[in-house]
């Protein structure tokens, strides 16, 4: 078998390359292209081992240290729990991005229908490759920022009644919910209506208006709103007939408690 050296240098350089870039801008690291540049540089290194006959245990733990000092150089170091989450967002983005292009290699390989050809001893599905990595991890990161953002609007409360009644609820920080009772002023969280038990509450009709629609929500007062260990008790609980579109959400909580939660 022959290997292309200095093709298989510019793919592994390439790869490393995208994956520091994506750890980078992941975790918002600022760094120099420089030290960028270098940091691939020395993932190379482990080219080397492809032509010495090495046991598998070692190969792998050579893998961990030169990881482990290209995200030092990368990066810098600044403690050992910042090196280990970088470290971590390194090893996740190689393998969703190894696991994807090895599953491109298995269903486009060359001994697939010959759907592709060698050119000058390059096949064309290494060129595919290396044409849809930034892409795949463009998706990657578009989606870990997603997740991010709707993961850090999402609180565990605690809700306790006049009935003595304790909900412990999973709630969304709903920037869209600025529902306010107009003669107290006190804002209003929203709760899936099947978990209260009505019967022993005190119910108000409160007015609110949607987009073409006005109607009255039943709410009732309770004694508390737990929140990251904080009491509230200036809120009120909107009673929803309609099931929220979010899984596991059984609350949305009021604007307002963005500056209360700060």
């Amino acid at each position: 078998m022959k290997i292309y050296v200095d093709l298989l240098i510019l793919l592994n350089s390439y790869l490393d390359f995208l994956i520091l870039l994506t750890t980078s801008v992941t975790l918002k690291r600022k760094i120099s292209i420089k030290r960028l540049l270098f940091g691939t540089l020395l993932g190379n290194f482990s080219l080397i081992f492809l032509f010495i006959p090495v046991s598998t245990s070692f190969l792998f733990l050579i893998k961990i240290l030169l990881a482990f000092f290209m995200n030092i150089i990368t990066f810098h170091y600044q403690n050992l729990k910042y090196t280990l989450n970088n470290l971590g967002y390194f090893y996740m983005i190689s393998i969703i991005l190894g696991g994807i292009l090895y599953y491109f290699n298995l269903e486009f390989s060359n001994t697939s229908l010959g759907m592709f050809l060698k050119m000058h001893h390059l096949n064309i599905n290494l060129l595919f490759l290396l044409l849809i990595s930034p892409l795949i991890l463009y998706i990657y990161y578009r989606q870990a920022k997603k997740l991010k953002t709707t993961y850090d609007l999402i609180y565990d409360l605690e809700i306790g009644l006049k009935n003595k009644q304790v909900l412990k609820l999973k709630g969304y920080l709903d920037t869209g919910n600025q529902l306010k009772d107009p003669i107290t002023n006190k804002p209003i969280l929203l709760v899936e209506k099947g978990l209260i038990q009505e019967e022993n509450e005190k119910i108000y009709y409160i007015p609110f208006h949607s987009l073409n629609n006005h109607n009255l929500l039943k709410c009732c007062k309770p004694s508390y709103v737990k929140i990251k260990n904080k009491i509230y008790k200036n809120y009120l609980l909107g009673l929803s007939d309609k099931k929220f579109n979010m899984e596991g959400i059984e609350c949305i909580l009021n604007n307002q408690l963005r500056e209360d939660l700060e």
